[in-house]
């Protein structure tokens, strides 16, 4: 018996002609991939909604010293993470750390959903790299495959680089780069050989 092809640890890149507007212009890092379906998170979508306005809206999170807050990860903005489950909440981070509940991407990629990891990022800056994301995408069995064979996406390898240094606007076109492709190259029809 072989083993399943995991997408796990690629990033989707939306191809120019992906007519869904959840998903236009997108770079998605894929988190799981099983038979049974594939869950991901949009790793380019800055909401106007900061890490702070999150936190000040949850509860348990307003007794912490000042002194002890990272107020410059209360200003970074947290990421639309998809259209499945918009008012639920992950933290992405480069580091494994010991949370409750955390999902191993690749080797440098971790993405946790416990409020430990919230708190960590509410106290101190949280994880390495860390970003609060809200909602994520989700796929049946064999619909990410069908899409993909249907040129809606194009994979990647994801890197450290790319998931937590590049800039959100960036990120498409250097993803696209690293397969050796540029937007106009992509734009015209798709086809199999």
């Amino acid at each position: 018996m072989s083993e399943f092809p995991t997408l796990a640890g690629q990033l989707l890149v939306a191809m120019p002609q992906l007519d869904d507007p959840d998903f236009e212009n997108t770079v998605t890092l894929v988190c799981e991939h099983t038979e049974e379906g594939a869950m991901g998170v949009t790793i380019n979508r800055p909401m106007e909604l900061t890490h702070g306005e999150v936190f000040s809206g949850m509860d348990g999170f307003d007794d912490v010293p000042a002194e002890e807050l990272d107020r410059r990860k209360h200003r970074e903005p947290v990421l639309n993470g998809g259209p499945v489950s918009p008012e639920r909440g992950f933290i992405l981070h480069a580091d494994a750390g010991d949370y409750e509940a955390t999902l191993r991407v690749s080797d440098d990629i971790y993405l946790s959903m416990s409020r430990d990891a919230m708190t960590a990022m509410y106290r101190s800056g949280g994880p390495s790299g860390g970003v609060m994301i809200l909602g994520y995408a989700g796929w049946d069995a064999e619909q990410l495959e069908s899409e993909i064979l249907a040129n809606s996406w194009l994979t990647v390898p994801a890197t450290r680089r790319l998931v937590f240094a590049t800039p959100y606007e960036a990120r498409w076109d250097h993803a696209t780069k690293a397969l050796g492709v540029t937007r106009a190259q992509l734009s015209g029809p798709a086809g199999h050989a």
